[in-house]
């Protein structure tokens, strides 16, 4: 033996109390599977192995003394790096025919197969590496202590290398799904959540062994957050932030050393318990992503995550600016409806409370999030065809003569014409929003004379809204009608001017619609945002 293979043999040595380090570490065994017929083998192959250990992991000795028991432990422990494999056992070739199975039956290309045989005119080198997807040859009788020491540990870096490899390239395509995932998501809240989601299984598993993780961790603790003008809230959070915390101290005190060192380099900070990343869009939004209980991380790990919170960082902005843009969309379309009810003289409190009543009736009525959302945003065009009426008409303080309701009967089709070119869906509901907001549940509306579920759910939800909200407002003919009695006019009109299943829900709700109308009052009378308000026209 040479000094360089002494050298080699005292790193791969290590004694009782290392070995005993390295399992109370959490790290567990490279296994090696001895199959051979000969148990003078199997103890000479342990001796001269014993104590040796491979990146601070001892080995695990597996026997097996024929290759039917070997087909059997390797479905046990998938995750064994070495098989030292006998030719001639029960037949002249079962440990070929064991080398198939392992490659072709239990499909299991990482194990690393050596070829030990005592009888190398029963299997030809050649020959076998040809056949056979084994990684080495060696003749009994050529594999001293120190070449089977040799052996062992090529074996067992290839086998490490190529899990490394294939963890890496099965992490990588987890990053690519989760970024897919993640950029379909528009909300804040269900990005945040979905970005812990992902992240926490990025990092609860390791590069070790693709059968069986090298150390297992437990979920860590996560926390998204957002900044404005109050400062910084809890956008979503997994466990011990599940529940709302004080962001201030914690973001001041335990993580302010960590959050700086994010905003002062490249977003992301580590430390040996903790991410955290920060993100700064061109509009000024800031929002953090923070996970603690995490364990050390490796620099594969490290990488993974850095790389993955590159997509977060860029989905991140995207919504940021969808957001921006939906938010200035809406606040457009608030305007221009309390353009036109001032123009007819209501107040633009009136727009935004059906707007939310609306939204409210609709969950309520078991709409989606989104169909819900597209009501909100679309109701404050419900009556976008008065910009046409004459201003003699709209301001006229008494009833309508028929010639003049008949005037005023045209605004639904004028908005709706004005409406029903766009593709957008938002105006597309506006338009049927526009066109069927006057007509009755028994037919008796206008303009087209529709009935019952012929009128689109939005508009019998916002005709609802806005007959509740108007009865109970001040009108320059009227004083606000009672909580009681309003709602025991549409209880009236349920089945004939509404949707019974529409008003029931208003009716179940009456608080909550209540509490709507709280938010949003009216300007007072002499307020410059003040502005008199022209009779409400029930369909009769």
């Amino acid at each position: 033996m040479t000094d360089n293979d002494d050298t080699l043999v005292d790193d791969l040595f290590l004694d009782e109390s290392e070995d005993e380090a390295s399992a109370s570490n959490g790290n567990p065994p490279w296994k090696v599977m001895i199959v051979d017929d000969e148990p003078g083998v199997h103890e000479v192959t342990k001796l001269a192995l014993q104590g040796v250990a491979f990146d601070k992991r001892p080995l695990e000795f597996i026997s097996c003394f024929s290759g039917a028991e070997a087909q059997t432990a390797i479905a046990e422990h998938p995750d064994t790096a070495l098989i030292l494999l006998d030719v001639v056992m029960e037949t002249e070739h079962a440990g070929l025919d064991f080398a198939r199975y392992v490659r072709e039956a239990a499909h299991n290309a990482i194990v690393r197969i050596v070829l030990r045989t005592g009888q190398p005119g029963q299997a030809p080198e050649r020959q076998v590496i040809l056949d056979y997807d084994i990684n080495d040859y060696k003749e009994k009788t050529e594999l001293t202590a120190s070449k089977l020491f040799t052996l062992v540990y090529s074996s067992l870096r290839a086998y490490r290398d190529i899990i490394t490899i294939e963890n890496n390239k099965r992490a990588l395509g987890k990053i690519i799904d989760s970024s897919t995932d993640i950029f379909k998501l528009s909300s804040l809240e269900k990005f945040a959540e979905g970005v812990l989601e992902q992240i926490s299984g990025l990092v609860s598993s390791t590069p070790g062994s693709l059968f069986l993780k090298s150390r297992e961790k437990t979920a860590p603790n996560g926390l998204a957050a957002s900044f404005d003008k109050n400062g910084w809230r809890r956008v979503a959070g997994t466990g011990r932030y599940s529940d709302s915390t004080d962001l201030e101290s914690l973001l001041n005190g335990q993580f302010k050393e960590l959050l700086d060192k994010a905003k002062a380099g490249d977003g992301i900070a580590f430390d040996e318990h903790a991410l955290l990343a920060y993100f700064e869009d061109r509009l000024g939004s800031r929002n953090l992503l923070l996970l603690d209980g995490l364990g050390r991380l490796g620099e594969n790990e490290i990488a993974l995550i850095e790389m993955y919170m590159r997509n977060v960082s860029i989905a991140l902005e995207n919504i940021s600016l969808h957001d921006d843009l939906e938010q200035t969309q809406r606040e457009i379309i608030y305007l221009l409806g309390e353009a036109v009810e001032t123009r007819s003289e209501e107040t633009g409190g009136h727009v935004r409370r059906v707007a939310e009543l609306s939204h409210f009736l609709a969950l309520a009525h078991g709409l989606s999030e989104r169909e819900a959302d597209l009501l909100q945003s679309a109701s404050p065009l419900h009556d976008l065809g008065k910009i046409a009426m004459p201003d003699s008409i709209l301001h006229k303080p008494g009833r309508l003569t028929p010639e003049e309701r008949t005037i005023m009967c045209t605004h639904a089709e004028i908005g709706y014409n004005l409406l029903k070119p766009s593709k957008r869906e938002m105006l597309k509901v506006a338009a049927a929003l526009a066109y069927e907001h006057h007509e009755r549940w028994d037919g008796k509306g206008y303009p087209q004379g529709l009935q019952g579920d012929e009128i689109s759910i939005y508009a019998r939800i916002t005709s609802v809204a806005d007959v509740y909200d108007a009865l109970l407002s001040r009108r320059s003919y009227k004083e606000p009608w009672t909580e009681a009695a309003a709602l025991e006019f549409l209880k009236e009109e349920a089945g004939t001017q509404f949707d019974p299943a529409i008003v029931s829900l208003l009716l179940d709700n009456a608080d909550k619609a209540h509490a709507i109308r709280e938010r949003f009052p009216d300007p007072e009378p002499n307020s410059p945002h003040h502005s008199d308000i022209r009779p409400f026209m029930l369909n009769s």
